[in-house]
């Protein structure tokens, strides 16, 4: 399980991907999260944009996000 630490209060879905290692770029985490194959707190999210904050948990690709101050 991978943690992001919020630097704000919250972080977006895209960056928090990015930010995890789990894609490349902007753009990769853009179309994978518009696919479908990003789920939140178990539920699929298709907004790049979704805040996370503190205890979101993100699954992309067999890897577990975990979101933490």
């Amino acid at each position: 399980m991978e943690i992001v630490h919020l630097r704000e209060e919250y972080i977006k879905l895209g960056q928090a991907l990015k930010a995890a290692g789990l894609t490349g770029s902007g753009v990769e985490s853009k179309i994978v999260i518009q696919d479908g194959r990003v789920k939140v707190n178990g539920e699929i999210e298709t907004r790049r944009g979704k805040k996370l904050v503190a205890g979101d948990k993100v699954e992309y690709n067999g890897e577990v996000i975990q979101i933490e101050l």
